[in-house]
């Protein structure tokens, strides 16, 4: 079974339970016109048996109504239509022998002993009328008597019938029954083997996108998943030397540029320590620009390393269960002593359900978000950090009083080491990736963070996935 593709098991799964469907519609088909055969063979038996005694019963009355007539009228032709009766009454009776009704050989056998008696009383010249009346009237209660028997006979025949189609329709339930769960089964069964290697597809490709390489991947089931596996694992392969490449090239990067960084450095030290000579105003002013922008691309190179480790980082999700408003309250815990130093107030409000995510990832977000809220926000401002939920998403706004942001900033505010027009009037010294490294933790979990108009401050809305 291994050898099918998916496609394959699918058809040939669909095609073995509609088989077993299938045989359970036939069996009561078959059933069904086994039954429908039966009753029309003893309807039609009946209808026969049921023709042939009441002709037997006009004959009879025809047999004596011609015999009284003869005895009286001693016609000849009276004689003939007694005889002519007696032979189709006789010809009843083997049809109604042929039916086989129960205990009716002997009514039969009486009713021609009878009718041969007063047949032969006829015949004889000298008779007397009570050798020919006596036996005829003895016809008419053996006809009443076999027209009993044969109704009887068909009553017990229709109950008989009833009572197989009962154990018939009891069977055919039972087989229906037994069919559905044998093809339930089988679809199980057959579910859990073709799902059980999606699922497994499934865990590979979020480990791919975690950037977690360690773990090889192998899918079984039909031959096209393993094949799928196959190549998930030469992508997981591929990845693999591609990031430990783009690690590689970092740390070199690093290196080689941290070294020239630190020979100019060491070389503008020198100028300003009068190593080489004494400088004039206008030379140590061009030295105390060299060594600032030296500075300033330093911290940009390590900014850029940290934000790639941080990039890279964020793929690597350890879930569980967090609460919001106990991470929120960490989060102001944390910046406690920059807030008291600015005099700035911090509030949780509102209510949200736990949610499964990294805390430390978290914790970095609102972090960052609110500490650039108490870099732009005035003295004695306040910071709201508010809860709330909407159907699939758990919202946290981070709102300050501070400057704000431009409209027309606001689509660039997420890139890196971009930093807006309108900067706090105390000095800051960001590098402008803060809000990079939240929308990339944000994204990473799935949800998607906003910067909201507002008429004064800057409001960012983080929104994280949640089944309610």
């Amino acid at each position: 079974m291994s050898r099918l593709s998916f496609s394959h098991t699918l058809l040939a799964s669909f095609l073995l339970i509609a088989a077993i469907l299938g045989s359970a519609a036939l069996n009561g088909l078959l059933a069904f016109e086994e039954f429908a055969a039966r009753s029309h063979e003893d309807a039609r038996s009946g209808l026969y048996a049921t023709a042939a005694v009441q002709q037997l019963a006009e004959r009879t009355v025809d047999m004596e109504r011609s015999a009284r007539q003869y005895l009286v009228l001693e016609n000849p032709e009276l004689l003939k239509h007694f005889a002519e009766a007696h032979r189709e009454s006789l010809g009843a009776l083997e049809r109604i022998e042929a039916f086989g009704l129960p205990h009716a050989a002997a009514l039969v056998a009486g009713w021609r002993e009878a009718a041969a008696e007063a047949a032969g009383a006829l015949a004889r010249p000298a008779r007397q009328d009570g050798e020919v009346t006596l036996p005829l009237t003895r016809l008419t209660p053996l006809n009443e008597q076999l027209a009993t028997a044969l109704r009887v006979h068909l009553g017990r025949n229709s109950q008989g019938l009833l009572a197989d189609l009962e154990a018939h329709r009891a069977i055919l339930a039972w087989h229906v029954l037994a069919a559905f769960v044998a093809a339930g089964l089988f679809a199980a069964l057959t579910g859990w083997w073709m799902l059980r290697p999606l699922k497994a597809v499934e865990n590979a490709i979020e480990h791919l996108g975690e950037s977690r390489f360690d773990q090889p991947v192998a899918i079984a089931g039909p031959a096209d998943l393993r094949r799928l596996g196959r190549r998930l694992d030469w992508l997981r392969e591929r990845l693999a030397d591609l990031e430990a490449n783009r690690a590689r090239l970092l740390r070199h990067v690093s290196h080689e540029l941290k070294t020239p960084l630190a020979a100019l450095r060491e070389g503008i030290a020198l100028l300003d320590d009068h190593v080489v000579g004494e400088l004039s105003g206008e030379q140590h002013e061009v030295v105390a620009i060299l060594e600032n922008n030296v500075r300033v691309l330093q911290a940009r190179i390590e900014s850029l390393l940290g934000y790639n480790a941080a990039v890279f980082d964020a793929r690597s999700l350890k879930r569980r269960s967090v609460a919001l408003d106990t991470l929120l309250g960490a989060v102001l815990a944390g910046q406690r002593l920059q807030l008291q130093a600015r005099g700035l107030r911090a509030t949780v409000s509102g209510t949200a359900p736990q949610i499964d995510a990294d805390p430390d990832k978290l914790q970095i977000v609102f972090a960052n978000l609110v500490g650039n809220a108490v870099s732009f926000s005035p003295d004695g401002g306040e910071i709201r950090l508010q809860l709330s939920r909407v159907p699939g998403w758990v919202r946290v706004d981070c709102i300050d009083e501070g400057p704000g942001v431009p409209a027309e900033e606001a689509a660039r505010i997420f890139e890196p080491f971009f930093q807006g027009s309108r900067q706090p009037s105390a000095p800051r010294h960001g590098s402008g990736l803060g809000l990079s490294i939240v929308r990339e933790f944000v994204l990473a979990h799935g949800g998607r963070v906003h910067w909201m108009p507002a008429a004064r401050g800057a409001h960012f809305r983080v929104e994280l996935p949640h089944d309610f």
